[in-house]
């Protein structure tokens, strides 16, 4: 069985995409994308790579990025995956491949998730931080130690055994980070623009209800697993709850990729930029007769599809 999965984050290049507007799949999503964006195809393939890679530009870039590559994959005779995920902003591209979401919506609603994150937080008072060499509840404990009030630090990203990322005011990530390392545990600053995935981000979450509240979600062609359950949605009705929620909650990537694996899955497609979640996969699942490849340009597309061709 395959997964498609879907990056919340990867390498927001000038050109991304750009490799798959001969598709004329992929060109049709794409051209759908800049209508309800416009200039967001531009900024794409032609930048400023600043501008690129601010968050309200970025994450509609990506969703862009993410359903062209799978658009291109289906025309060029790729099987269908049985399951689709998406790492935090990626559950939105995840949506537009099980065709519950239309890009032309979601393209909009990420911009404004986008623009809602960054707004929630003044620019210099959030922080996040990889953690390495500390359990879950290690870490959950030494957040909760450090938290008071308004200064939280909370656990924003399990990503893989080895790798959780907390998030919250940049004072409580910062004191976590000391005592974390004095316990042994190896810290990484992430560069980012504002803490998310923690409960200073309400503000965000409680405006994109608003918009997720007019959209009318269809069927889920193939099932879509949650950030914040890890799990399979049950219900079309379940899913703008879910992504509200996401904005706030810790994404359960490690539980959810455990979780396809028991459904049976053996093959991970990642699509879009990038190869952070083939990366996080290969930690999470020890099993050598996986396979997992990244696509994002016709070459690592037409290798893809030569290695699925082989053993399918």
């Amino acid at each position: 069985m395959i997964a498609a999965l879907f990056p919340g984050q990867g390498s927001q290049s000038v050109g991304m995409a750009q490799d798959f507007y001969d598709s004329p799949a992929a060109k049709t999503l794409l051209d759908r994308a800049e209508q309800a964006l416009p200039g967001l195809l531009k900024l794409m393939w032609q930048g400023p790579e600043e501008e690129l890679k601010l968050t309200a530009n970025q994450q509609p870039a990506l969703v862009a990025a993410g359903v062209a590559a799978f658009a291109a994959y289906l025309e060029a005779g790729g099987a269908m995956p049985q399951f689709a995920a998406g790492h935090s902003l990626g559950e939105f591209s995840a949506h537009v491949a099980a065709g519950s979401l239309d890009i032309s919506e979601a393209i909009p609603l990420v911009h404004h998730r986008g623009k809602y994150m960054q707004e929630a937080v003044p620019a210099g008072l959030g922080a996040m931080a990889a953690v390495m060499k500390a359990d879950k509840a290690q870490i959950l404990a030494v957040c909760q130690q450090v938290s008071e009030g308004s200064s939280i630090a909370e656990i924003a990203n399990l990503n893989s055994p080895d790798q959780t990322v907390i998030s919250g005011e940049a004072k409580a990530v910062q004191a976590a980070s000391e005592v974390l390392k004095g316990l042994g545990a190896r810290l990484v600053p992430l560069n980012v623009s504002a803490p998310f995935h923690c409960s200073l981000m309400q503000p965000a979450a409680d405006k994109l209800a608003l918009d997720l509240a007019k959209i009318n979600f269809k069927p889920m062609q193939i099932p879509v697993l949650a950030n914040v359950t890890a799990a399979p949605i049950l219900s079309e009705a379940d899913i703008a709850q879910l992504l509200k929620e996401q904005v706030t909650s810790s994404v359960r990537w490690t539980e959810l990729i455990e979780n396809l694996a028991a459904l049976g899955v053996k093959t991970y497609l990642e699509f879009g930029s990038g190869k952070v979640l083939a990366g996080l996969v290969k930690r999470i699942i020890k099993d050598k007769d996986i396979m997992i490849m990244s696509i994002s340009d016709k070459a690592s597309l037409a290798e893809a599809l030569s290695v699925l061709g082989r053993i399918g």
